[in-house]
């Protein structure tokens, strides 16, 4: 599915600008390397290394990624990226000073999963950062996944990032405006967590 939404060349599915409630916290992250879960054609991980970061963006799409890539050297700066199924991939205990996951809906038991290596994935001090559409997002049909279990709500988010303080948590309804598929108003959870 994924590689078939990003395969026109000539358009970015979500746009080519950082997501707005990232683009308004990242000034949190700490200095270090910064992971991208489910990145897609890589706004978010090309706006924060334009800022200086080394940031590596994973994703499940090679269509998505090569974008990335693309769009990182017409800015000039360099990402890393990693192509891999996330309910697989690894992700080093204590290495990220930042984890970032804008949209990234997955079936519960795989999200679960991901979180909670999140969780333990940052440094001391380091900050996991997430905006996600909630099960109310269905009433508005302004993007994001056709079942509310792909969704998030804030309760379940704090289940699933066990040992971090929560600095921002909210559900909220706002205007996204990122590309084609998320247009509108929305429902959405917001949250900004740090390690201890």
């Amino acid at each position: 599915m994924w590689d078939e939404r990003y395969a026109d060349p000539d358009e970015y599915a979500y746009g080519t600008q950082p997501n707005t409630f990232f683009a308004s916290e990242a000034w949190r992250i700490p200095d270090g390397p910064v992971l991208f879960l489910a990145e897609g054609e890589g706004r978010n991980a090309v706006w924060l290394a334009e800022r200086g970061h080394a940031v590596t963006a994973v994703d499940g799409s090679a269509v998505g990624l090569e974008k990335a890539r693309r769009l990182a050297a017409e800015r000039g700066v360099e990402i890393e990226t990693v192509h891999a199924d996330l309910a697989s991939h690894p992700i080093e205990p204590g290495a990220w000073a930042g984890i970032v996951s804008i949209f990234g809906h997955l079936p519960p038991d795989i999200r679960r999963e991901v979180h909670r290596r999140a969780a333990s994935g940052l440094r001391p001090g380091g900050l996991f950062l997430l905006e996600a559409y909630t099960p109310r997002q269905l009433a508005y049909g302004t993007g994001g996944p056709p079942t509310a279990e792909m969704m998030m709500d804030l309760a379940g988010l704090r289940a699933e990032l066990p040992g971090l303080e929560l600095l921002v948590g909210q559900e909220i309804e706002r205007w996204v405006e990122e590309g084609r598929y998320h247009s509108g108003l929305a429902h959405v959870v917001q949250v900004v967590a740090q390690a201890p």
